[in-house]
């Protein structure tokens, strides 16, 4: 037997070959047990399971009158080489439909078939012609054919041999508080020619560029969906908007086929779980961003691939008369909160954390995960509870998208101590800051300090507040201080796509420009940004390309460009390796010093006597602050953390001065800081290699020295604990 997550599961073998007559004659052949000849571990029920001698195909299936599986010898094939069909009398345990094949083999392509009654206004949509991808296939093969008779001929599913050699991998288990999150593309990440690569944009890609997320020094990759989800229209054409991002998925158990570089049906499944296990080995997590919330077959007007053709009414919330409801903005809602998909996420969470060692997920629009099969927002759903609770998946980390499409903004209210969650509030107060509006130096003070009042009264810790500035959903951090307007126009939707209220600046200019003056700005609120993500209580996430300011050329909605717009331009480390290397110094500078990840909020007091307070705000003066002055400057003074409370090394003291006005301001040290050693760490007004000192070898600071500070800038100090403190 193995263990698995927080040692509350033990997983036994499941039940292996039989024949069909014997898998007839006990319906136990569902449940799991232990056969004495073979030993096989799966842990899933559904799908095609394959057995030494053959594939059993099981299926759920309320409302069907009857059943097939098509096997294909190509993924070319337009019509199946064999049709075999369910018998209703002894293929058929309830709603469960299940079927052992003999002879087949891993490789074996297949579509499911249903007949069943076609009643959209009581939920049913079946359609005896449809070729219906399998919900559980763990992988597809080949693309949409073209569509010259009416019939749609979706990617082919593979039947898969999970068996891989992990070389001993487990799950990293880097407590949340430690993570350094990199929000990342796997096709966009290396399929630039620039990015000299053997295999471009794949996840061999990803492997061969290991040791640059090693010396940027983030601690996990979320990688952006990598489910399978169309690469060509439904009717096999190129797409005039191609499926660039990914949130459309066809099979929730499926690593993409087209971030593979073979050519083999079902190899990527081998190519993801060599990427996750050199991802391991460089000691960096595996995040997924996962989307349970719609699916590619859109509204009543889409096609029918999979769910629709097997229980419509039980995969999607339907209005009254049958139609959808669109909670996701895409034409249909995943019906989470029914038992049945219920059970679906589960084990494909699950399936991910067992058969991939997938370190955590990301679950896009999540807010859906909070409604009712009527669509109301409900508190403790099933779903979300059932997520944090389920023991199997206790060694990984939960993050929420807290918001949805229609309307649902539950950022700090989502959930449990289990979930942590994108704080849009952070996102939006440190742009308003930066950018010099009104009355946000409480909002700003609040974001530094880990969103205490959206997470404290619940129970959570700073950790529960992931910290991002941009994200793949806007501009980059390069464009957000190079554009005042959206430029979407190439995504052919005439600009009226994307975010309009972006809190967004060009300086002088819009788009890339030659005077120095806009440049220098925009240099330096690139790196107050990155400087202050990185001091933050909670936990950052980095955009992928903003250390060495990629571009989208303005473009904030970027979901549909597969072109040099999204792809990582890897001559930018080069041309930007002064930004670069003050962002590594950054990254580095928090995985090292305890200080800024505190795992409880700060609340102003001594924890020792003697000892500095855990935070103390102050104005430009270096007097006590008073906030009910609106003030666009304030000083941050962090007690270093003792070592009782990080359990390793004491943490320095940092003080960071902050000016978000557009004037030049003098800043002065703290009274009951003036004592301290103070070095400075970075200058983000300063030309590299002033900008930072990554070995805190940097200018040591008078008593009572006064800072001159220019508009929109920041300085950070530290200083070493008194005494023995560091080991």
């Amino acid at each position: 037997m193995a263990r698995y997550g927080a040692g509350d599961v033990l997983w036994f073998p499941m039940l292996h070959s039989r024949t069909r007559d014997e898998t007839n004659m006990d319906p136990a052949f569902l449940m799991p047990q232990t056969h004495p000849a073979l030993q096989f571990t799966h842990p899933l029920p559904y799908g095609a399971i394959l057995h030494d001698e053959g594939v059993q195909f099981v299926v759920f299936s309320r409302s069907a009158k009857s059943m097939r599986v098509l096997l294909y010898e190509s993924t070319d094939n337009r019509e199946p080489s064999r049709v075999i069909d369910y018998d209703p009398e002894n293929d058929r345990w309830g709603d469960i439909w299940s079927m052992f094949v003999p002879g087949l083999k891993a490789g074996q392509l297949y579509h499911l078939q249903t007949d069943g009654p076609f009643e959209p206004r009581q939920g049913h949509r079946f359609d005896p012609t449809a070729r219906l991808i399998d919900p559980f296939a763990r992988a597809l093969a080949g693309n949409f054919l073209p569509c010259d008779d009416g019939v749609i001929r979706p990617p082919k599913c593979v039947v898969v041999d999970d068996h891989f050699n992990w070389h001993g991998d487990r799950h990293l288990r880097r407590p949340l508080a430690e993570t350094i999150i990199y929000e990342m593309h796997v096709r966009g990440f290396t399929q630039s020619e620039s990015s000299g690569v053997e295999n471009p944009g794949t996840y061999l890609g990803v492997i061969e560029k290991i040791p640059y997320l090693k010396s940027l020094g983030i601690t996990a990759v979320e990688l952006m969906p990598i489910h399978e989800f169309p690469i060509r229209s439904c009717l096999g054409e190129d797409d005039v908007r191609p499926n660039y991002w990914g949130y459309d998925s066809l099979a929730f158990f499926s690593p993409h086929r087209g971030y593979a570089a073979g050519n083999e049906p079902g190899c990527q499944v081998k190519e993801f779980k060599q990427m996750v296990r050199a991802l391991h080995q460089a000691g960096i997590e595996v995040i997924l961003d996962v989307v349970f919330n719609h699916t590619a077959e859109g509204n009543h007007l889409g096609p029918t691939l999979s769910f629709k053709g097997l229980e419509n009414s039980v995969y999607y919330m339907l209005e009254a008369d049958g139609s959808y409801k669109n909670y996701s903005g895409c034409g249909n809602t995943v019906n989470g909160n029914h038992p049945i998909v219920r059970e679906l996420i589960f084990l494909c969470l699950r399936h991910w954390v067992h058969n991939y060692h997938i370190d955590g997920f990301r679950f896009d629009l999540a807010s859906i995960l909070s409604r009712d099969r009527t669509g109301k927002l409900v508190p403790n759903p099933p779903l979300v509870e059932a997520i944090a609770e389920d023991p199997l998946l206790a060694d990984t980390k939960i993050i929420a998208e807290a918001w949805d499409a229609a309307g649902a903004y539950q950022v700090g209210t989502f959930a449990n101590l289990r979930w942590a969650e994108w704080n849009g509030h952070y996102r939006d107060d440190m742009r308003r800051f930066w950018q010099g509006d009104d009355n946000m130096r409480g909002p700003m003070a609040t974001r530094l300090a880990g969103s205490s009042d959206l997470y404290q009264r619940s129970g959570r810790q700073p950790c529960h507040s992931i910290n991002f500035i941009t994200s793949h959903d806007g501009y980059t951090l390069s464009d957000l201080v190079s554009y005042s307007e959206k430029h979407n126009e190439a995504n052919g939707e005439n600009n009226r796509d994307g975010e309009n209220n972006n809190h967004s600046a060009n300086y002088g200019v819009e788009g890339p420009t030659n005077r120095r003056d806009v440049e220098l700005l925009r240099l330096r609120q690139i790196k107050n940004m990155l400087g202050t993500l990185m001091v933050s209580q909670g936990v950052p996430m980095l955009l992928s390309g903003d250390e060495c300011r990629r571009t989208q050329r303005g473009n904030n909605n970027a979901y549909c460009q597969d072109n040099e717009i999204s792809w990582f331009d890897w001559n930018r480390c080069e041309q930007n390796e002064k930004l670069l290397r003050f962002a590594r110094s950054l990254i580095e500078f928090r995985n090292q010093e305890p200080t800024v990840r505190r795992t409880g909020f700060l609340d102003g007091r001594q924890r020792r006597a003697g000892l500095l307070p855990d935070v103390s705000w102050f104005d430009a003066d270096g007097q006590p602050i008073d906030w009910t002055r609106d003030e666009p400057s304030l000083v941050c003074l962090l007690g270093g953390a003792p070592i009782e409370e990080t359990g390793t090394t004491a943490g320095r003291h940092v003080l960071m001065m902050i000016h978000g006005g557009s004037e030049p301001r003098q800043f002065s040290i703290p009274t009951i800081a003036q004592r301290l050693p103070w070095r400075l760490f970075f200058d983000t007004a300063a030309e590299s290699p002033d900008d930072i000192y990554p070995d805190h070898d940097g200018p040591l600071s008078q008593p009572r020295q006064a800072f001159a500070m220019i508009d929109r800038s920041m300085m950070c100090f530290v200083a070493e604990r008194r005494g023995k403190q560091r080991r």
